[in-house]
């Protein structure tokens, strides 16, 4: 790894080894960060006088203190200046195989049109504005003309109904959105301009809805005054506009995670954190380089969508967005669009590969996925049949599968696959460089070799600053158990030879007897059966032993439900778990209840398994998966 971009810092800072490099990010925050803005090239309009401020206490740091930036200057405007003005900056491709690329000289003059059309309908400097929008170019451009003009962007899952879009434009005081008139998923249209002529009616502060014509569908109701077709706008404002002068920790971002319950969680980021942290992580573990191509199936309403567009135009490289299913027409939709784009970083999730798997390798074989330096994973945790199927299948067993773990509040990952350290199947290689992470017991102690939770001791530049309006909230949720120390929420084990494994989210622990079950101990063993194409397991209480294991299976294609199918997957369990950690049943659902980013919701599975209030579900893909837990035989 002698060119790689983290041996490139260890070498202008003379430090011999990755671990040296880790414990000095570790011991001085400061001295890492600094030497991480400087190695990005970001650029301040006034120089920070210090890189962090801890006087209001490690829940609340201030990074690049008395710094003036503007992310969009790094992410575009830099750019402008020399060669890289003519480098692929995006692609995009829709389900139906229409295309677009654009330079980064021609991705800003659009974006200074789109710019300019904001300030020409009364919004600036500190004004919300929605994004809900499919995944088309002009939603990039809409994205990067508000942060330009220093304005707030609101991302929303393009999935979401009525109920969802109106508490977050609501919590944020948003005054306008973007949208489209919907957009096309297997061939059919979906309307999306009803959703927001709803939440305008509710939603008081909304003043703008500019909207893209996708869909074609021009029945498409229009509010005089208040609604604008992007067409009407956009193409016709000068190319040029200036980047507002903002303060590095000015907000640019809140994005919203949904609780198990109350409303949902708004994480607020700033200028010189939330892309900082998703560049560096794009730049050190996985080794993204300018000119490189990073597609990361994901909606710009999960983090991973402002994380791929920050992440990829800081460091120079090229976007691959694309509108549609990953399996339309076929199941070699996603190598192809690897062989087309030349793509040499895909993110994944281990859910849409075990989907694949079942279609076999001929869709794989058809494409030259020769291009790939790594494929990045994140979303649930890896089981092994999964993991060495796509390490063998389309890595030729030679290249690196990059597990990647984090949060929205994170700004990316806490731990992540490397170059640099050994990799076993469905394993993280350990926390990404800057970020102070540990396995800790019931009593904070660190653990090796067993289960525990995942902490973090340190800062990062990418921290949320908090949550919208909820100071509360946020110092209950990560800062209230341990003293002066993040606690994530996901259970983590690190083995023998240090590698590190994510369990699944800690609330979703099941605890039977005495003994704390990952819901992950469970799946793997039900996906490992030929006819399982995934599963989920929830704990249900029980008078004497705390809870039992109650698991959903999804069966393969041309598989059916028997009981002897059932008896065959509870003996598994039993085999590898123990008879004390039998299931009460194993039922079958034709499907599971997931966010777009293929996050199963065993907080939702639970509440319909038990028939009590399933809580805030605008997160789901589709809502209709409820019914499968509850129709589940």
């Amino acid at each position: 790894m002698r060119e790689s971009n983290l041996q490139q810092l260890m070498q202008q800072h003379g430090i011999a080894s990755y671990d040296e490099l880790q414990q000095r990010a570790h011991d001085d925050i400061g001295w890492f960060w600094d030497a991480t803005l400087k190695q990005l090239d970001i650029q301040f309009y006034t120089p920070y006088s210090k890189i962090v401020d801890l006087s209001n206490g490690i829940q609340f740091p201030r990074w690049c203190v008395n710094g003036k930036m503007n992310i969009i200057h790094n992410c575009l405007d830099k750019w402008q200046a020399d060669e890289h003005a003519h480098r692929t900056a995006l692609i995009w491709e829709s389900e139906d195989g229409e295309s677009l690329h654009l330079t980064y000289e021609e991705l800003h003059r659009h974006v200074c049109q789109c710019a300019n059309a904001l300030k020409q309908l009364g919004l600036g400097k500190g004004d919300a504005v929605g994004l809900y929008m499919p995944m088309v170019p002009e939603l990039i451009i809409a994205f990067l003309a508000i942060i330009k003009i220093g304005g707030v962007i609101l991302p929303l899952f393009s999935g979401y109904g009525p109920t969802a879009v109106i508490s977050r434009l609501q919590d944020a005081q948003a005054k306008a959105i973007f949208t489209a008139d919907g957009f096309l998923r297997r061939g059919k249209p979906v309307r999306m301009k009803p959703v927001v002529d709803e939440a305008a009616q509710q939603v008081s502060s909304l003043q703008r809805v500019i909207v893209v014509e996708r869909a074609g569908l021009t029945d498409t109701p229009m509010q005089t005054g208040r609604d604008h077709w992007w067409h009407d706008v956009v193409p016709q404002q000068s190319t040029v506009a200036e980047t507002a002068r903002t303060d590095a920790e000015d907000v640019l971002m809140i994005i919203y995670t949904s609780g198990t319950t109350g409303k949902p969680k708004g994480a607020v980021h700033t200028h010189c954190g939330f892309p900082i942290k998703a560049a560096q992580d794009m730049f050190h573990p996985m080794d993204v380089k300018p000119g490189d191509t990073m597609y990361w199936m994901t909606d710009m309403g999960w983090m991973m969508g402002p994380w791929l567009v920050f992440g990829t135009l800081l460091i120079g490289a090229t976007i691959v967005l694309y509108d549609g299913a990953p399996d339309v027409p076929d199941a070699g939709r996603v190598w192809q669009q690897v062989a087309d784009h030349r793509v040499s970083h895909i993110g994944v999730s281990p859910t849409l590969i075990r989907a694949l798997k079942t279609h076999g390798t001929e869709p794989i074989r058809r494409h030259d996925a020769s291009s790939l330096r790594a494929v990045c994973s994140t979303g649930s945790p890896w089981d092994p049949e999964s993991w060495l199927w796509l390490f063998e299948n389309v890595l030729d067993s030679k290249k690196p599968i990059l597990n990647y773990s984090g949060g929205t509040e994170i700004s990316g990952g806490i731990v992540c696959g490397d170059f640099f350290r050994p990799l076993k199947p469905c394993a993280f290689s350990g926390p990404v460089v800057g970020m102070d992470a540990d396995v800790v017991d019931e009593a904070g102690q660190p653990v090796r070799r067993q289960v525990g939770e995942l902490v973090i001791r340190q800062p990062w530049i990418g921290m949320t600053r908090g949550f919208w309006n909820d100071k509360q909230r946020y110092l209950e949720t990560y800062w209230s158990r341990f003293e002066s120390t993040w606690l994530h929420g996901d259970f983590a084990a690190i083995d023998e030879d240090g590698l590190w494994y994510i369990l699944g989210r800690s609330d979703d622990t099941i605890k039977v007897a005495g003994k704390r079950l990952g819901p992950a101990e469970v799946e793997s063993i039900l996906n490992a059966h030929t006819a399982v194409a995934e599963s989920a397991a929830i704990g249900v209480p029980h008078p004497v032993k705390d809870n039992e294991v109650v698991a959903f299976c999804v069966l393969k294609s041309g598989q059916s439900a028997s009981e002897k199918l059932r008896d065959e997957l509870m003996q598994s369990v039993i085999d590898e778990l123990g008879k004390p950690l039998k299931p009460r049943e194993i039922k079958f659902a034709k499907a599971l209840p997931k966010t777009r980013n293929a996050k199963v919701m065993h907080r939702i599975i639970r509440a319909a398994y038990l028939g009590s209030d399933i809580g805030d579900i605008s997160s789901l893909e589709d809502a209709g998966t409820v019914d499968a837990i509850k129709n589940a035989v």
